[in-house]
């Protein structure tokens, strides 16, 4: 699908502006319209734009509303920007949006971001699947206004004790800490990453025990993520199951 005259979804990354994608970076430079989720998306973002592009803050708008300024914008040729915070594919709401833009024969294409579980690892300097501690990376919310499939739940994704990044739930972190202590332990290692990579950024390393007092002391309520994983215990003198890709005598393609 050709770039010409489509809507581009577009993930603008966790919030520092300098880690939106190349090919990101570039649509916005080009754009006529930028529409952004400015609850969520920095204006910093934004500096990639041209300063006669029009940037609308999609915040106080409806689906409906949103999808007549693209068509509007479309029919008069222009290079149209739909921007997301981190990557549109989680949580991004876009597939209600494209639905709407197929109904009217729209093009559009979606160009990936960096979302916050990422930026937050980079933060932290973890890897979320060392080898024979866990191998499985889950990315989960709980149910607030917006329901959660009942095979979902927290606390059946939690038997698995895998590395769970959870999203948009702060606000319930004393009910997540009751769940994840059930399957980790109440000493376990946990960590919440606030406003990761823009310059209010906050890092805090803790236990599912104190999780929720650190939480209520330091005022978070929106825009972090909880983070629980037996890779945030492992200290460098503690990796004993390194991986095979290095490993001087395991051969593959491109070393004998």
């Amino acid at each position: 699908m050709s770039d010409v005259h489509s809507v581009l979804f577009i993930g603008a990354g966790p919030g520092d502006p300098e880690l939106i994608t190349v090919k990101g970076m570039n649509a916005l430079c080009n754009a006529d319209l930028i529409i952004y989720t400015g609850s969520l998306v920095p204006e910093a973002v934004l500096k990639w734009a041209k300063p006669n592009t029009r940037c609308i803050n999609s915040a106080s708008l409806n689906l409906e509303e949103v999808i007549k300024i693209i068509e509007e914008a479309y029919k008069k040729g222009e290079n149209i920007v739909r921007l997301h915070t981190g990557d549109p594919s989680i949580y991004g709401a876009i597939f209600e949006q494209i639905s709407e833009l197929q109904k009217r024969d729209i093009p559009y294409k979606v160009i990936p971001g960096v979302t916050a579980a990422f930026a937050a690892s980079a933060s932290l300097g973890i890897e979320y699947t060392l080898p024979e501690i866990t191998q499985t990376f889950i990315i989960t919310r709980i149910a607030g206004r917006t329901p959660v499939p009942e095979l979902e739940k927290l606390d059946s994704l939690a038997q698995h004790k895998a590395s769970i990044v959870i999203y948009l739930s702060i606000s319930f972190i004393a009910d997540i800490a009751k769940i994840l202590q059930k399957h980790y332990g109440s000493d376990a290692p946990c960590a919440v990453a606030f406003k990761v990579s823009q310059p209010e950024e906050k890092i805090i390393k803790t236990n599912l025990s104190e999780i929720s007092n650190i939480v209520k002391k330091e005022n978070i309520t929106n825009q972090a993520l909880i983070i629980i994983s037996r890779v945030l215990e492992i200290e460098p003198d503690m990796l004993y199951h390194k991986s095979k890709l290095y490993d001087k005598d395991f051969k593959h393609g491109f070393r004998k």
